[in-house]
């Protein structure tokens, strides 16, 4: 796995862990922390470790010298408010929320405190920054860019498999704000059409609406599935990608844990590095930095990944000019 760097305004370099060491604040910092998915869940533990890495990076050790107060919302977004307000009682010195909707739902209850969202969609769009440039409020973070990438999963989508037609798409109404689900969805039907595919939408509101999503997909005999970025989806990633090996469906999504998991292809940001790379923002809040001068951070490339292995399970013969614009082939 190769890390991807990351556009930023500011300086983010990552200090060595000596000078970490000799740095350590004396202040604990209490630092609230809002995942989507259930707290002893693979991907949530996922999740976290790679965001304690970050901040060890910056000589914050939680128990230590700062606390971390996790809430977890079971992949159930409707819960993202009253644990915002849970947080916000605890009057910590930053929030990190894990992707848009959790930053939507702690900005609407924190006003002054600062909030960092690891992993947002459309930051602009969904109304969590003025700009990426200049975010104003109190609100920063990172974007993978998601939602903009979907018309390119399409065409790798339809290059590593030619003969397809009918295509599945599973989607998470609300997963984004109505601007950037509104984007996203016209930008995947025009993708769809131009690649003379036939594209149907099946919607799961939450974890406990997939599997009836999940029957209506067989119902279609789809030739392929591709599912749109979400926080929700994203955390039950194994459950959707063990869905498409029973059916044998070839599967691309938004990030490598997909394929990883056995999903056939993914185009996208690392996204579970995103948490470490949070770490960044929570120092520079900690030593005074306000959010709104902290320009939001973009990824400036993107990784292919093919799982080889599952493509001959399918009897997919992936050809080798994809094979080698790929950044990892899992064999």
């Amino acid at each position: 796995m190769r890390r991807r760097d990351f556009i930023a305004a500011f300086a983010s370099a990552t200090v060595c862990p000596i000078a970490a060491i000799a740095q350590q604040p004396k202040k604990v910092a209490r630092i609230g922390f809002l995942v989507t998915g259930a707290l002893e869940s693979p991907e949530a533990r996922a999740i976290l470790k790679t965001f304690y890495q970050g901040l060890r990076e910056h000589g914050y050790v939680d128990g230590q010298n700062a606390i971390v107060e996790v809430r977890a919302a079971d992949s159930k977004i409707e819960r993202f408010e009253a644990l915002a307000r849970e947080l916000v009682g605890l009057n910590p010195d930053v929030i990190v929320a894990s992707n848009s909707v959790a930053g939507r739902a702690v900005q609407r209850t924190a006003t002054t405190i600062p909030i960092v969202v690891a992993v947002m969609g459309d930051p602009v769009g969904d109304g969590l920054v003025a700009s990426l440039a200049r975010p104003g409020g109190n609100t920063t973070g990172l974007t993978f860019l998601g939602p903009q990438l979907v018309p390119k999963r399409f065409a790798l989508l339809k290059e590593a498999l030619p003969m397809i037609v009918r295509v599945a798409a599973l989607w998470h109404p609300g997963a984004y704000g109505a601007r950037t689900m509104n984007d996203m969805m016209n930008d995947a039907e025009r993708a769809a059409q131009t690649l003379g595919l036939q594209l149907r939408l099946f919607a799961a509101r939450g974890p406990d609406e997939l599997d009836k999503a999940f029957s209506a997909i067989a119902d279609e005999r789809a030739d392929a599935l591709i599912v749109f970025p979400s926080p929700m989806l994203f955390a039950e990633r194994k459950r959707i990608v063990d869905f498409a090996a029973k059916l044998r469906l070839p599967l691309i999504a938004m990030g490598r844990e997909f394929v990883e998991l056995g999903g056939l292809m993914s185009y996208g940001a690392d996204i579970t590095d995103f948490f470490r790379l949070s770490g960044d923002y929570v120092e520079k809040i900690l030593k005074g930095a306000k959010p709104a001068d902290l320009p939001v951070a973009q990824p400036t490339k993107f990784e292919l990944l093919i799982n080889l292995k599952t493509a001959r399970l399918l009897g997919i013969e992936i050809s080798a000019s994809l094979l080698a614009r790929a950044d990892q082939v899992i064999e």
